[in-house]
């Protein structure tokens, strides 16, 4: 297995953080141009100063505490916290040559994640009618990875979050993904190697298999 994407697709890591309305811009329209067969794909792995993000079916009555700017997005799903110390992956893949299932690109995402948090020593895990990134079972079940995706003339946008070494309390101005009954955790406070190096390289060793299973979801299922 390669430990990076193939050569056409560019792999960009981010060392300081980049304004949210900074980074949409640029993805936005970096998704213009792959879809205009004028880019490479790209997958690009940043931080964010801190922000709380509404997706598409955000609920007003779930913002609790404005205590960092707001942005409206274009992404699924409800609100979330963006931050230093979590890791966000935006994900710019032309499905028109990958297979135009979004169903089961959000699979392929969320499998990878949960492959390179295993390189951690971390088990995680899908949970049925959650979309997201879990971790332990029962009362000690917590969120550790957050999955939002848009996708325009079948280019995807936006992608994934994982909370590496955040401040877990900056989590509480928001209902998370509009999830109450269930609490966030993090790399460090699973007291597991939290730094960006070891998450990054573990995303870019499984990546040949994520980029391989788009639009074979469910062929090698039991």
């Amino acid at each position: 297995m390669n430990d990076f994407p193939p050569d056409d697709i560019e792999w960009r890591v981010s060392d300081a953080p980049v304004p949210y309305p900074d980074a949409v811009a640029e993805m936005e329209a970096r998704a213009a141009a792959i879809a205009a067969g004028e880019a490479r794909e790209l997958i690009w792995l940043l931080e964010h100063p801190p922000v709380y993000t509404a997706g598409t079916s955000a609920d007003p009555a779930e913002l609790l505490d404005p205590r960092f700017p707001v942005f409206k997005t274009g992404r699924g799903g409800k609100y979330t916290y963006h931050g230093p110390g979590q890791r966000i992956g935006y994900v710019l893949l032309d499905l028109n040559q990958r297979g135009r299932d979004v169903r089961c690109y959000v699979h392929a995402l969320e499998g990878w994640v949960i492959a390179a948090l295993s390189h951690m020593g971390i088990a995680s895990h899908r949970a049925a009618g959650r979309i997201g990134i879990w971790t332990g079972s029962g009362d000690a079940e917590a969120k550790i990875g957050a999955i939002g995706v848009r996708v325009r003339k079948w280019v995807t946008l936006h992608g994934f979050s994982v909370n590496i070494a955040p401040d877990l309390d900056n989590f509480g101005g928001i209902v998370p993904c509009g999830i109450a009954e269930h609490g966030v955790t993090s790399v460090a406070a699973l007291e597991k190697t939290a730094d960006f190096a070891t998450f990054d390289r573990a995303l870019a060793f499984e990546s040949a298999a994520f980029l391989g299973s788009l639009g074979h979801c469910g062929e090698n299922e039991a």
